[in-house]
Order: structure tokens, then sequence, then C-alpha cells
């Protein structure tokens, strides 16, 4: 239990059903999808539809999707891959660069085929117990009337808004008269509404083909990108194997590559190795050890990680529990590890992540993105699509496996989580954050498994990242650890924004929900 003398919030607890989201009106709204007959599924995509419109920054019909769930239909879990692919005409020697002669994140080049439509309607189609138009509804609403502004979504809005002033109709709609949104203010998508519509009648189609494509591919076009129509008709998404590890004697599942689900998977072996709970949750050691085994998982994911379509990714190696114990030879509690070369990669952090359980025990793992804040800024102007841009995760290097060519899908940050207990679906969860991701989901499963948290407790708990040579805490974290983790070797910095964000729910013993849902955002965890 919490310390009630510490400003935080306890879980919520239900009997029948819950979910956990980024944002209040998607978690009251996908429980009441629930209320009126709808399963954990129909109110996963309701959940992730409304965040496209309320939390525009994260998330969109734009954008791509991930989920891992168990149904009991089936009673096993299974991973949906909702990943696009990149454009089948690349000209290389038009390819817009950065400064870092990687690909420009904000050009035409940078935006694949969303994957998230197709994704929802394929889901709705093999799972969903409702239409997508009484799903879609409340998200149709929201863009149609207005929402309110909410705080975290209000500060990035703010962060972002000279990105928000390059394209005339991303300005049209995410600026008033200049200036970025505030909290408490209401704003309104009418043209997206239009598009949400459209889908809810149509399904797939209504995006991918007819008059939301020609408008997306002719934007596209507008602004120098090849994309064709043929491109979105011939879109495809697909149920995948998913990967998993035992930790601790909890299995936990998460989607295979291109996804980099793989990479907790390794660092929670790594950290399998030491006795974690001999360790105080808030110790120097831990966060050492954490930092440590990321170092080394994070070195694989860039040396490995692509479509597994387009290269040969060592998925059993990696995961191999002897492997594992060879890697965390490598760490000393003495001092940091020096020799591994890890690719610096750009680190952006805006997804949704949504946890649902309903009243059949049908666990639901959702995430959806746009990748950077407001994706690439492009926003198409008939049907109000903000596009992601998630073709900047490609690099130019024809010899590794996230090379960037046609019809391929990039190396993804964006992961569901899954855990299991004697092969029962005990907690589906997750964390947003980018490349903090896999770093997310393993501190809070060890917060959970090692450290007997809840999961709101395991949520709110102060965060670390290792990444491109820096360890970058949250500023909650005691001047002696901060001696003592430089005092090892570590470069210290403090970051701006916290890291990511999270949702849970555990299934008790005797049937309970427990939901959390991270104090870093606007969201809560509701049931009934």
């Amino acid at each position: 239990m919490r310390n009630l003398h510490i400003p935080s919030r306890s879980p919520a607890y239900s009997k029948n059903a819950m979910v956990a989201t980024s944002h209040p009106d998607a978690s009251k709204m996908a429980l009441n999808i629930m209320e009126k007959g709808g399963n954990a599924f129909d109110a996963a995509i309701c959940a992730a539809a409304i965040l496209g419109v309320v939390e525009a920054h994260s998330t969109g019909i734009g954008g791509d999707c991930f989920c891992i769930f168990y149904s009991q239909k089936d009673k096993k879990v299974r991973a949906l891959n909702g990943s696009g692919r990149s454009l089948s005409n690349i000209d290389y020697n038009k390819v817009r660069l950065a400064e870092n002669n990687s690909i420009d994140p904000y050009c035409a080049d940078a935006v694949t085929i969303p994957g998230a439509v197709a994704a929802w309607t394929k889901i709705n189609q093999d799972y969903g117990s409702l239409s997508l138009k009484e799903i879609l509804t409340p998200a149709i609403d929201l863009a149609e009337n207005g929402y309110v502004v909410a705080d975290v979504i209000a500060d990035m809005w703010k962060r972002e808004k000279e990105k928000l002033t390059k394209d005339k109709d991303c300005k049209e709609v995410f600026l008033k008269q200049n200036e970025p949104y505030k909290a408490g203010d209401i704003h309104f998508q009418q043209n997206l509404a239009k598009t949400l519509r459209e889908i809810s009648v149509s399904g797939k189609d209504g995006f991918y083909d007819g008059w939301v494509a020609d408008d997306i591919v002719k934007k596209l076009k507008s602004i120098e990108g090849r994309h064709t129509l043929n491109d979105f008709s011939n879109l495809t998404v697909e149920y995948m194997e998913p990967i998993f590890t035992n930790y601790r004697g909890y299995d936990v599942y998460e989607c295979p590559p291109n996804g980099q689900g793989i990479v907790a998977l390794m660092i929670l072996n790594i950290l399998e190795e030491f006795n974690l709970s001999s360790i105080d949750p808030d110790d120097f050691e831990r966060v050492h050890l954490e930092a440590e085994a990321t170092k080394i998982a994070f070195y694989h994911r860039n040396k490995y990680l692509g479509d597994p379509s387009f290269s040969n990714v060592p998925v059993e190696k990696l995961l191999s529990k002897d492997y594992a114990k060879k890697l965390s030879k490598k760490i000393s509690y003495k001092k940091t590890i020096k020799e591994l070369d890890i690719l610096p990669l750009e680190n952006h952090k805006d997804t949704v992540y949504i946890s649902v359980v309903d009243k059949d025990r049908n666990c639901v793992s959702f995430i959806n993105s746009i990748f950077h804040p407001f994706g690439s800024g492009i926003v198409c102007p008939s049907s109000g699509v903000l596009l992601h841009n998630r073709g900047a995760s490609f690099n130019l290097d024809k010899k590794h496996p996230n090379f960037y060519e046609p019809n391929k899908r990039p190396m993804h940050t964006i992961i569901p989580g899954l855990v299991l207990k004697s092969k029962n679906p005990i907690i589906p969860f997750g964390v947003m954050g980018a490349h903090y991701q896999p770093v997310g989901q393993s501190h809070f499963l060890t917060n959970v498994i090692d450290y007997n948290m809840d999961v709101q407790l395991a949520l709110d708990h102060k965060r670390s990242f290792f990444y491109d040579g820096v360890l970058s805490l949250e500023k909650t974290f005691s001047t002696d650890i901060i001696e003592k983790l430089k005092q090892v070797g570590h470069k210290i910095d403090f970051i701006d924004i916290p890291h990511g964000g999270g949702q849970a729910i555990m299934i008790k013993p005797n049937n309970v929900l427990v939901g959390g849902s991270d104090p870093r955002k606007d969201g809560i965890a509701l049931g009934y």
C-alpha cells in the first residue's frame, strides 16, 4: 500500500471490467462501451480513436498500432502487427536528409503508410462484439463538437508551437490565432470527424480507398512525396506469433520484431541474474544495474533489429537464458561498461497505451502512435488526418537490417506487453516513451514482481534511462544516489519531461481487477 503522507493516488478496483488510458474521456467512454455490451477489443478501439482526437500530439488514424492480447475465444496469446510499410517508389537521390545524414523526420519520405485503421478494423472483424459505428461514435462526437484540452497535452502543444506553423493545414487545425491551445480551451477537428464517420461506415476501405486516401496522397505529392493510391490500397496487417521469456515464474509476452519488445525481454533476462529483491528499489545498485542491462540490450537492438521479412533477426539467440547469463557477467557494481558501441537514435516520446480487461477476462494490451510529437506535422486538408513520421526510424546504411527500402516496415519503438502466470493472463501493461519503452516495461515489472508493488505504485516510481551515453534521471533522485552513480562512471543528466507514461491492469487471484494509470499523463483507470 502507498504511503498516505506522500501525494499520489490509489489504484482503481473493480469486479467486472476495467480500462486504463492516458486521458479521462478515453477511459470513461471505453468503459461505457463495455457497460453497453461491448468487449475489451471494442473498448480498446474506442479509446484509441478518442485519444487520436483529444491527444493528437501522441496518436491518431495517421499512425501505427500494435496489439497483444489474450482472448477467451482462442485461449492463447496473439499479437497483431499494425505497422505500415514504406512507399513502393523510393528515389534515393531525392530523399531529404536531416543534419545527421538521417531521413528528415518532417518530410514526405518519413511518412510510411499508416497501419492503425487497418489494425482496428481487423480486430473489430475478428474479435469485436459491436459495430465500428457504435465504437467510433464517441470519438466522432468529440472531434465534431469539441473537447476540453487537458494539462499535459497543453504543455506539449506549447513546446511544439514552431513545428505546428510549418504546414498551413496543420497550422489551421492546431493553432488558434497562431498560438497553441491552452489547458481548458475547447478544440474542434471537424474534418477528422468526417473521416472517422467514413471509417465507421466503410471500415478499412473508408481510409485506404476513396476520398480519404485520395486526399492523403494528393497532400504528400504536393510536398514531393512519391506515395501512390496503390501503396494505400495494398496495405495489410497481420497476426504474428508473440515472443516471450519467463521472468521469475511469470511469462512476459511481447510482439515480435520489427518492434523492440525483444529488448524488454533481454533486459529482464539479464536482470534475472541479479537478486534485485535484496536491493532497495531506490538504491544506487538498482539504478546502475538497470542502466547497464539497458546498454547491453540496446546494443543488440541497434545491431540486429529490423523487418524480419527482409533480414534475419536472431530472436532465439537474443532470448537465450544462457546468453543472458554471459551478458550479465559484463556488469560490475564498481564501474560502467565502456566497450559497447551504441548507435545513437533520436528519442521521441509520443504514443498512447491502453490496457483493457472485460467481464469475460479478455485482456487487451494496445498501443497507437504517430511517433514524434504531432508526427510529421503534415495535415491533409479535407480529411484532417495528421500523418506520422515512422519512416524516420529507418537508416540509410545498406548493410543494416533497418535500411530504408520499398514496402518495408521500420524498426518500431511501440510495444504493448502482457503477463501470464500458470498460463492465465494477469497483467496487460505498457509504458509509453519511444526508446524508453522496453526500459519502462522492465522497470514496471521488476517493481511488481521483485518489490511487490501494486500496479499504481509501480507506475508512479521514479525512473531513469541510459541512452546515447547519458543516464537521464527524473528530478526525484537523492543527491547521495546521484553521486554514487557518478563515481562508477555514469554521465548524469536530468530530463525536462518525465520518462514516458503507462497503464496496467492486474487480475488478482480472487478475480478482482486492480488498475493503474501513470501520473505523468492526464489519464485514469476506471472500472465497474
